[in-house]
């Protein structure tokens, strides 16, 4: 008998150090989640499994609907609004484990809804939605907001009277390089193109590219080759389709379409569009239908052929993130507080549920950060 005892203390101890060994093995993203009801919260995506482990609230903060990272994964960005100020953004130092310490706040100009920066990491770019706008902001090299560089106002309307009376920037992001800025404006079916030197936004020529009116361009990406640009419209379900001239910045239009299956009866506003790591897929989130839209990419012309409409399986997906890997689509649903993992098939890019749901207060926005 104390043999055999022996040998099941010996058999316990190897799997148990197996165990350790596999979960020290594992491969872990480092994700970000936007809370309109917190703060921030950080979190680990396994990358063979779907699972988010170990969500902590990172940094209790006002209401925050939207995130950006630094180039380098160093510093993390956020929009948030109070209900009685204007909105601020933060800029926060990532530490070990996803913790975040506060650097400092800036108060933005004209509510800031939107940040990105550029892939130089020394400036940071705001969409001002209630103040119709967009401007600029240098970063010292730890991330530090410094100050703003250039604020400019757009001015005009579009046909939607009780949402286009007026400008309303939505989204601001740079290309390759920093050489352009891409900014949609829901108000004037416009996306406005600026120039980019020393942080300071002049207007291109040509200085925008228009949509169908009524459209009410919300969010912009590009193909990773930087020939196309992809937009979600807002006001009237579709995508737009743009060719990108990286050198003179000049865009075209080469393909509208929906982002809702033909007799869809709800009223749906789609929210964000995400291209594949690989360029192969296009994806859109629809508010209201409830569902990521997912489009295959021509790879020459950059056009798009529908593949699925893939329901969130909660409600609202205001936003949603692709993991830096291409294997892994997580969907925001704020109005039914969860955060949804789907399985990204690489040859067909339809999505598959996992099965791993992360319940969170009002999940506004995603970010995943590269493994290093």
């Amino acid at each position: 008998m104390n043999k055999l005892s022996s040998l099941q203390k010996f058999s316990a101890g190897v799997l148990c150090l197996f165990a350790l060994l596999s979960t020290a093995c594992a491969k872990t993203e480092q994700i970000f989640i936007a809370s309109g009801g917190k703060g921030i919260y950080s979190a680990q995506l396994d990358l063979d499994s779907g699972t988010i482990v170990s969500n902590v609230l990172a940094f209790a903060h006002a209401p925050t609907s939207f995130l950006a990272v630094s180039p380098n994964h160093h510093n993390l960005y956020a929009v948030g609004h109070s209900g009685k100020e204007p909105n601020m953004i933060s800029a926060f130092a990532i530490g070990a484990n996803g913790q975040l310490a506060m650097q400092n706040e800036l108060r933005g100009e004209g509510d800031p809804c939107h940040v990105s920066v550029a892939d130089t990491g020394k400036y940071l770019f705001a969409a001002n939605y209630g103040g119709g706008s967009v401007s600029s902001c240098s970063l010292a090299e730890n991330g530090f907001l410094k100050g703003q560089v250039t604020t400019v106002q757009h001015h005009g309307s579009s046909v939607n009277q009780q949402r286009q009376a007026g400008p309303h920037g939505h989204c601001i992001i740079t290309d390759p390089g920093g050489h352009h800025a891409l900014a949609c404006d829901l108000g004037l079916d416009k996306v406005l193109i600026y120039q980019i030197k020393n942080g300071e936004l002049t207007a291109n020529d040509p200085p925008f590219a228009s949509l169908k009116p009524g459209a009410g361009p919300r969010h912009i990406a590009l193909n990773p080759s930087g020939r196309w640009a992809y937009v979600v419209d807002e006001l009237d379900s579709t995508m737009t389709v743009f060719s990108y001239n990286k050198k003179s910045g000049a865009m075209k239009v080469t393909q509208t379409l929906s982002t809702i299956p033909a007799g869809t009866t709800e009223k749906n506003y789609p929210a964000e569009v995400v291209v594949s790591p690989s360029g192969k897929f296009v994806y859109g989130s629809n508010r209201g239908h409830d569902s990521i839209a997912v489009f295959a990419v021509d790879q020459k012309t950059g056009k798009v052929t529908p593949v699925e409409f893939c329901p969130t399986l909660g409600k609202t997906p205001r936003h949603f993130e692709i993991d830096p890997t291409g294997k892994f689509l997580l969907a925001a649903n704020q109005d039914s507080g969860s955060v949804v993992v789907f399985r990204i098939d690489q040859k067909s890019g339809k999505l598959a549920p996992t099965g791993h749901v992360l319940e969170i207060k009002s999940p506004m926005c995603v970010k995943c950060l590269p493994t290093e």
